[in-house]
């Protein structure tokens, strides 16, 4: 008994060692410092880390030695992704005027209020007595001024009728991905360039000219390739259309290929089946951890089971996408 538990231990401890190693560390060499990520992008890990830092009150150094970056990388993170939300507390609405405390206006305000005969503090008010009050001055936490800039760890957030400054990981991830796509789309071409280009292409090509013939005696003027002048005349960036090259109009679209995965067959030289199972008897006493997942409905519960092959033992742990 206690050789299974020693197992299942040593076990458990190296499924530990391993994650922590491939997700915030590369291998070092001898004789040199602790080096940071190869990848230079935040993933959602991260960005999950340093919203649970800051709910804990974690400085942006402790924060950044976790995910293995710089402080600075955590500080523009979070100023860059922030999320303001008009939320007051429990029994208090939103309320950001800097004379709420000893506002002297009792429903006077809010033609909702007038309508209703409410006499109460306009302070108080739910239906927007704040947008319309002729004293209203903005009120600012001055806690936000100064790091961490954010309101995930405040003890006063749940009775603060402020406006609320927060990290929330998968809105920055989502703000990430979407500035990222933005910026790898469209041409990377200036209005400049555009209209040079146009103003050689467009009256050749209403000539009759083809591409080919225009590019093959235009040289000097045009700096893109025939591929490329086919696809801004494609997508309109020159007034000449398609319309305008007989030829290219009876073309069918062609269908692209899917291009198969490549694999380096040398990186499974000693990684196969066979050498595992070799290892195996050649080492009985090695403690061996199987990992696998089961999914069923898309969107559903999914359960990561881990086997402990020596002691027989399975724990499947439940988690929702």
């Amino acid at each position: 008994m206690e050789s299974s538990n020693y197992e299942i231990n040593s076990g458990i401890q190296l499924l530990q060692t391993l994650y922590c190693f491939t997700v915030h560390h590369v291998p070092t060499p001898a004789g040199k410092g602790t080096y940071m990520k190869v990848k230079k992008h935040l993933t959602l890990d991260d960005r999950i880390c340093i919203q649970q830092g800051l709910s804990e009150q974690r400085s942006f150094k402790a924060i950044a030695e976790d995910i293995s970056k710089d402080c600075t990388t955590v500080s523009k993170e979070i100023r860059n992704h922030l999320v303001f939300k008009k939320t007051g507390a429990p029994a208090r609405s939103f309320n950001d005027c800097r004379n709420r405390r000893h506002c002297s206006h009792y429903g006077d305000v809010c033609p909702f209020c007038e309508k209703n005969g409410k006499r109460n503090k306009c302070s108080v008010c739910r239906s927007g007595c704040v947008d319309l009050c002729p004293d209203y001055v903005k009120d600012e936490c001055a806690l936000l001024t100064r790091p961490p800039y954010v309101c995930n760890g405040c003890h006063n957030k749940h009775h603060c009728t402020l406006e609320k400054r927060l990290y929330i990981a998968k809105d920055a991830q989502k703000e990430y991905e979407a500035i990222l796509s933005e910026s790898r789309s469209g041409f990377n071409l200036t209005e400049a360039e555009r209209l040079q280009l146009d103003a050689v292409i467009s009256p050749l090509l209403r000539n009759g000219q083809s591409l080919h013939h225009i590019l093959a005696h235009n040289r000097d003027t045009i700096n893109c390739c025939e591929k490329t002048a086919y696809l801004y005349a494609a997508n309109g960036l020159f007034e000449a259309r398609n319309i305008d090259m007989p030829r290219k109009v009876r073309f069918r679209v062609r269908k692209k290929k899917s291009v198969e995965l490549k694999v380096d067959k040398s990186c499974r030289i000693g990684r196969t089946f066979d050498f595992f199972l070799r290892f195996r008897k050649e080492h009985p006493s090695l403690p061996v951890v199987e990992l696998d997942s089961v999914e069923g409905k898309k969107g559903r519960a999914v359960l990561l089971t881990i086997h402990f092959v020596l002691p027989k033992l399975q724990l499947a742990y439940r988690s929702f996408l």
